[in-house]
């Protein structure tokens, strides 16, 4: 189908002239109006319940949101994505994530290849390996059973591991540690070896070249760690597991190609949890809970393919999330889930949705003039009420909310979780409605002090409720997110399966790594706060007292 710029589109100006129209209008007057109001935006798909009554919309918002959906040609580009066409157009390439949660017995033929098939073979290897490690049948290099796992990789190799990992953590294996190694600043490393033995532990490497700089230079140093602990080389086979495409690479690296599990081109590192880089999931929790978590995926999916748009729960999230970006403003987004596991949440969607639509160009290349994704941050509650809650209630920038509550808590004990719960609900209110400064007085608060305890409200919120966090919600939350991030690209007209930004910063780099090396000064030709830079580092580097005495 042909589809006009975005800003031409019939639906985009009327949202324009719809907004306009409710700009004067609060959420205290929509739900005075309309006493059902909280009933009528509600959706519940896989477990999940959202409440978008709290957000600044109207019947005819969703209405005109939708059409804009439907004019944006969204289901043809979902279809697309599902079928396995090259929707990835800078990289020439499909984006299937979707493909890694299918059941086995689903065909998808991408490029002449069945890659379900393929994602199963990769799983029956994962499940096997997982299995004899939580089983005590593989051996280090001494004889001695594992104990420790550290994963070592970057971006989605890392945020998705360690994410999954602590929000599952009830359900790990308890005598397994597990670490999880990113940053190339040689603490984390050290960090996190500190206090393991060696020949009780596995390392996996996850590079899908077994080329990226900060994976590479950390696996480096951790073999050199084991093989210093052991003293021989041949420990490292023992040892060392990779998940990568790149045989030649991982087997000079020292380990077995038998212990290196693929990926694909076609899955992009913030879409790979469920892929094999989620082999340390998988340990953590056993095979039958990883089922578990790609059931939730792909519950999710189905629901994202077959939904009506008016009950579909991701594309309802994306088309709230443009509306907040493009209508009202919004730049930036508050995830905040009221369970301690899902403490490295709001982290994991900051890649997912930054630098799936972080974009200021379109498919074809056209500069948009038109805002695109916004930032992602949060933090657990309720600490995030005792730290940034002031600025997202009396502050100058509205910064709408997603809530995310459960009904029940893992852990009970005592009242903990009915007062944990019962500040998702109240957050929501008190972001919605506010306080008046009649309200305020009525609490017989001085003059003087009455407009420093007025809250405007009118704060945008989604709550997202479910039973209980369990691995198959965990990934019908992820999958949930996922979608509306798609939703939204697909609006904007932009590629969110690609990031050429984050290349940049990473080839100056290159340059640079040998201009702090030298022993002897070098020749530098940056601009000159790059150079001075250098030269100060150099400089200091040199400096005898390292601890700054």
């Amino acid at each position: 189908m042909t589809v006009l710029p975005l800003r031409q589109r019939s639906t985009w100006l009327a949202l324009e002239t719809h907004e306009r129209s409710i700009d004067a209008t609060n959420l205290r007057s929509l739900f005075a109006k309309d006493p059902k109001r909280g009933e009528l935006f509600r959706v519940e798909a896989e477990g999940l319940h959202l409440d978008y009554s709290k957000q600044r919309i109207t019947e005819e918002t969703v209405r005109l949101l939708i059409g804009l959906a439907n004019e944006s040609g969204l289901a043809e580009r979902r279809d697309q994505m599902f079928r396995g066409e090259h929707i990835n157009v800078s990289e020439d390439r499909a984006a299937l994530h979707v493909a890694l949660r299918m059941p086995k017995d689903v065909s998808l033929i991408v490029d002449g290849v069945d890659v379900v098939v393929e994602v199963h073979a990769v799983l029956d290897q994962m499940t096997s390996f997982a299995s004899r490690v939580r089983s005590g049948a593989w051996k280090g290099h001494t004889g001695k059973v594992i104990k420790n796992v550290v994963n070592i990789g970057i971006g989605g190799s890392d945020l998705g591991p360690v994410m999954a990992y602590e929000a599952l953590r009830y359900y790990s294996r308890r005598d397994l540690t597990l670490r999880f190694v990113s940053n190339v600043d040689s603490t984390d490393l050290v960090e996190a070896l500190r206090g393991l033995e060696a020949d009780e532990t596995l390392f996996i490497i996850s590079s899908k070249t077994f080329g990226t700089l900060e994976t590479l230079t950390n696996a480096t140093s951790a073999r050199e760690w084991l093989v210093e602990k052991l003293g021989d080389e041949t420990a490292v086979a023992k040892h060392f597991v990779a998940v990568s495409t790149n045989a030649e690479k991982v087997a000079a690296f020292g380990i077995d190609t038998e212990n290196m599990f693929v990926f694909w081109d076609w899955v992009g590192g913030r879409y790979s949890m469920e892929s094999a880089i989620g082999l340390s999931t998988m340990i953590a929790i056993g095979p039958e809970r990883y089922y578990e978590l790609l059931d939730g995926f792909h519950a999710m999916d189905e629901h994202f393919r077959t939904a009506p748009f008016e009950e579909n729960l991701p594309v309802l999230m994306g088309l709230l999330a443009l509306w907040n970006r493009d209508f009202l403003g919004c730049a930036s987004v508050g995830v905040m889930p009221y369970d301690q596991y899902l403490k490295r949440l709001a982290a994991y969607l900051q890649q997912l949705t930054m630098e799936s639509n972080g974009k200021h160009v379109t498919l074809d290349g056209t500069t948009v003039d038109y805002d695109t994704g916004a930032l992602y941050w949060g933090e657990p509650g309720t600490n995030g009420q005792h730290s940034f809650y002031q600025l997202i209630h009396q502050g100058t920038s509205i910064i709408p909310v997603d809530l995310i509550g459960f009904a029940k808590s893992l852990n009970p004990l005592g009242e903990h979780h009915d007062i944990l719960s019962s500040n998702v609900f109240a957050q929501a209110q008190a972001l919605a409605f506010g306080k008046t400064a009649d309200e305020v007085r009525a609490e017989g608060t001085p003059e003087h002090v009455v407009a420093h305890r007025v809250m405007e409200g009118n704060r945008p919120t989604n709550v997202l409720l479910a039973e209980i966090l369990t691995p198959r919600i965990l990934g019908s939350l992820i999958a949930l997110y996922e979608h509306s991030v798609f939703t939204q690209g697909t609006i904007w007209g932009i590629d969110s399966f690609d990031q050429w930004g984050v290349e940049l910063g990473k080839q100056l780099a290159v340059a640079i790594i040998p201009e702090l090396e030298s022993e002897s000064e070098p020749t530098l030709a940056h601009d000159s706060s790059t150079n001075e830079l250098i030269t100060l580092y150099r400089r200091l580097k040199r400096n005898e007292d390292t601890h700054g005495n």
